[in-house]
């Protein structure tokens, strides 16, 4: 690693941690400084050519603007990893400003610099045209690293070189398949420090349409059970799914519980449920949802928390048409299938791309539903529950309900009543339990 890239990336942090808990993420790991080894040639060859995707803490794209990187193209799946790659530029922007004026034989300058680097939320040619290098921290979904390996062949210059690395533990003989499926040549480094790189060249040209994304129709019982009060007109449920979106287009384990206890939830269409008053203005009587007014209309407000692609508020939004109802999600490929599906089912809600829900407004939701999910990349993780909960209690009203599924044995009772309120258990099996918290105003937020 050259020194410039070093004294960058001994600048970075796990952010939003501070990388001092022993059992926390690093911010730059070993598969990182691979990647910016192995890339370095290629990087002083086509300095304006790169793309960088599923950086997660900045460590790929700052280091490979320390190494001469210009107009980098980012695209980050998690809105808290694009959170990361900007506060670790603010970090190391004057470093990095140093090292190019020094390059350049320009003098120190006080000036507040801004980094070269753009951002994409979408795979396509926006982020890809004209790339002659491609970094990728492997993804552990096949069906994501297939969806990005398609773009990669199709949008970007027939002379990209694709490096993809991940830790050896995490690796599979079938993301060799997926890569060869759409490059003539993939081959794989040697192992260092647990990690180790594919890299992909020559995009095949007698490739097929692309994959991703999928669509499925449903028709399980739990979902027409939950879609009773159409069940003259619902024949089930059609639903599409880009590569990284959780369970792709199917219905998980999880969600299919939940659905399950729909004759349950509060009824939306019930003026009793309506806790807020009518705007005096008549012409806004007909709003379009909005989470910046939680007395739209006076609607009931409906959140599917982490929404994934997006089945329960769309479930919802037939269910109730006269809610409004917002779907969020920090993933940009469940955001894009979440509104893809409710656009299949002719549904209407507002979906919005955050973390853990941190944009919705206070005391501004009737309901919640919550499938939070128990895992961050291959590492089980509750962290992300537990803000969710959070959150849960933060925008419901007094009044409102939180209804959760989870793995039976994260026991998480207990949370969410510190986090929302009065929980009770609605239903059980050996797999997966389904609660309802209300929200109480005695509750500590």
């Amino acid at each position: 690693m050259n020194p410039e890239a070093d004294a960058v990336l001994a600048q970075l942090r796990p952010y939003p941690e501070d990388g001092s808990r022993a059992d926390g993420p690093v911010a730059v790991d070993a598969t990182d400084r691979l990647l910016l080894d192995e890339a370095a040639a290629l990087i002083e060859r086509t300095p304006d050519q790169v793309v960088v995707i599923g950086d997660r803490f900045g460590a790929l794209t700052l280091g490979a603007l320390a190494l001469g990187a210009r107009g980098i193209r980012v695209h980050q799946d998690p809105s808290a990893a694009e959170a990361a790659l900007d506060a670790n530029s603010a970090r190391v922007a004057q470093t990095l400003a140093g090292h190019q004026r020094a390059a350049a034989n320009l003098p120190a300058s006080p000036e507040p610099t801004r980094l070269e680097w753009t951002r994409h939320d979408e795979l396509g040619p926006a982020l890809l045209a004209g790339a002659r290098l491609v970094l990728l921290q492997l993804p552990t979904s096949l069906a994501e690293l297939t969806e990005i390996a398609e773009h990669v062949a199709r949008h970007a210059d027939p002379a990209v070189t694709l490096l993809a690395g991940g830790r050896v533990k995490h690796m599979t003989h079938g993301m060799n398949d997926v890569l060869g499926a759409s490059f003539a040549h993939v081959s794989a480094s040697l192992a260092r420090q647990k990690s180790r790189l594919l890299s992909a060249r020559e995009p095949r040209a007698d490739v097929g349409p692309l994959t991703y994304p999928v669509t499925a129709h449903l028709t399980d019982g739990e979902v027409l059970d939950a879609l009773a009060p159409l069940r003259g007109s619902a024949s089930g449920l059609t639903v599409v799914a880009h590569g990284a979106a959780f369970a792709g287009a199917t219905l998980d384990l999880g969600t299919r519980f939940l659905l399950a206890q729909a004759d349950r939830w509060p009824d939306l269409s019930d003026p009793q449920v309506i806790r807020v008053t009518a705007r005096s203005d008549p012409q806004h009587a007909d709003a379009a949802p909005s989470t910046d007014a939680p007395d739209a209309g006076a609607r009931p407000v409906a959140v599917d928390l982490g929404c994934g692609t997006g089945i329960l508020a769309t479930v919802v939004a037939l269910r109730f048409p006269g809610a409004q109802v917002i779907a969020t999600d920090q993933s940009a490929a469940a955001c894009a299938s979440a509104r893809a599906t409710l656009a299949a089912n002719s549904a209407e809600a507002t979906v919005v791309r955050d973390d853990a829900g941190a944009s919705l407004l206070d005391d501004s939701a009737d309901l919640v539903l919550l499938n939070p999910p128990f895992h961050d990349r291959a590492a089980l993780s509750t962290d992300a529950a537990h803000r969710m909960f959070a959150t849960a209690g933060r925008i419901l009203r007094d009044g409102g309900e939180l209804w959760t599924v989870f793995n039976t044995g994260l026991h998480y009772r207990r949370a969410l009543e510190r986090a929302v309120g009065p929980t009770e258990h609605v239903a059980q099996s050996p797999k997966f339990t389904v609660t309802r918290s209300l929200r109480k105003a005695q509750s500590p937020r």
